[in-house]
């Protein structure tokens, strides 16, 4: 597509210099909430501070509810969707533990909320930088989940999130992960879209200020709804509860679609996509080894991928955008051709292996022959991905091929030995 046939091009989008947690509440601002409930945590904290602060200068039409806990607010936003408010939360790390219980039930009553992680590491020890435990811990919850590689795919994704969850097709949350103070506290600058347009793409789907008994119509497919009485959170049974719980699945199978379609139409509209909206791909279609990543650390990984081809080695990084559903179809014909895969998990479950490895690995495991797979753990806590540990990973890597066999499944890149 070129320039000329996007519909906002560059030139007609506003600079702003923000940080991650700033382009959430600025995307959320522009969304149309109607609800947003949260309970402040490092580092997810700036978002809804910076939210309640459009809210007090009447910049925003949303009830902010605060509570004392992420429990409460997972609670709060599950009723306000239920009665068919856009809704919207952020948190992190414990705050997310925290709130688990009835991040399970948000995805089983099928609505569409829309919650930023800003990344941090779990207790205990207790720490409040970067890695993916948090999101880990929520992989099996039912809630649709994004990672961001940069502060502007932050904003552009926040916003597609709510499109994707609202979607007919899906009616499921989703999760919009982005690295805490990698991208949450880092200053970037970011193209914005008017406030009209993100309305336009948006649509009008649910907006609470408007209710009254003739509202209610087929725009809203579930929601408590007087003139068609529904029943959410009931005791469910063993003669209903299978069937339900199969449900939320094959909601699931509609959602890589529905992300791609969104991502071309975003693109249509700003000029900016990312990959095919399920993954990003780069160098991947020659590559001999190909690095598999998500976040913020791909962009260290790209730019050493990049140094690597222009000496002529043939190397790749396949990013991971949509972590659920997990595309494995589309990483088993993207992986099967190469010699090795080093996958990059920044989180581990003692006693087993990284959780993106895990997935690679059922990708690839009905393949004939399929290629050498190494996991390496990396950034627990926070720890920094400098481009000298990326290049050592390749070169071990390399090693391993020349070998013709991985002798440590599991590997620590940067850990004091």
């Amino acid at each position: 597509m070129s320039k000329l046939e996007v519909k906002y091009p560059s030139h007609m989008q506003e600079i702003l210099n923000v940080n991650g947690n700033e382009a959430v509440a600025y995307a959320v601002k522009q969304s149309l909430v109607d609800v947003v409930s949260a309970y402040p945590i490092t580092p997810q904290t700036i978002i809804v501070e910076k939210f309640s602060e459009f809210v007090a200068d009447g910049l925003v039409h949303t009830e902010f509810v605060p509570v004392e806990s992420e429990h409460s607010a997972m609670s709060a936003c599950v009723g306000a969707a239920a009665a068919g408010a856009r809704t919207f939360t952020a948190t992190s790390s414990q705050g997310l533990a925290l709130m688990v219980e009835i991040v399970y039930i948000a995805s089983a009553l099928r609505l569409p909320i829309v919650m930023a992680v800003a990344n941090r590491a779990l207790s205990a020890p207790i720490n409040i930088h970067n890695d993916h435990s948090d999101a880990y811990l929520m992989r099996d919850a039912g809630w649709v989940q994004l990672f961001t590689e940069n502060v502007q795919e932050t904003y552009d994704t926040t916003i597609q999130a709510f499109k994707i969850a609202e979607d007919e097709r899906v009616l499921l949350p989703v999760a919009v992960n982005l690295d805490g103070f990698f991208l949450s506290h880092t200053l970037e600058n970011i193209r914005v879209l008017p406030d009209d347009a993100v309305a336009e793409f948006l649509g009008g789907y649910r907006k609470v200020a408007k209710l009254r008994v003739d509202y209610y119509d087929e725009q809203v497919p579930h929601m408590l709804n007087p003139a068609r009485p529904l029943t959410f959170g009931s005791l469910d049974l063993y003669d209903y509860y299978f069937e339900h719980k199969v449900q939320q699945i094959e909601a699931m199978k509609n959602v890589p679609a529905v992300v791609r379609e969104v991502n071309e139409k975003w693109f249509a509209l700003t000029g900016r996509k990312y990959g095919d909206g399920v993954i990003d791909a780069y160098g991947v279609e020659d590559a001999e080894i190909v690095i598999v990543a998500m976040g913020s650390g791909a962009g260290t990984v790209r730019n050493v991928v990049k140094k690597y081809r222009e000496k002529g080695e043939k190397l790749g990084l396949l990013r991971i955008r949509m972590f659920r559903p997990f595309p494995y179809e589309e990483v088993k014909g993207l992986l099967k051709d190469a010699k090795a895969v080093a996958v990059m998990d920044k989180g581990i479950g003692p006693g087993s292996f990284g959780a993106l490895y895990q997935d690679v690995v059922s990708s690839l495991y009905d393949l004939g022959s399929h290629p050498l797979i190494v996991d390496y753990v990396y950034g627990l806590g926070g720890r920094d991905l400098t481009p000298e540990l990326v290049a050592k990973m390749i070169e071990q890597v390399k090693e391993d091929v020349k070998t013709g066999q991985v002798k440590e499944k599991i590997r620590y890149l940067g850990v004091r030995g």
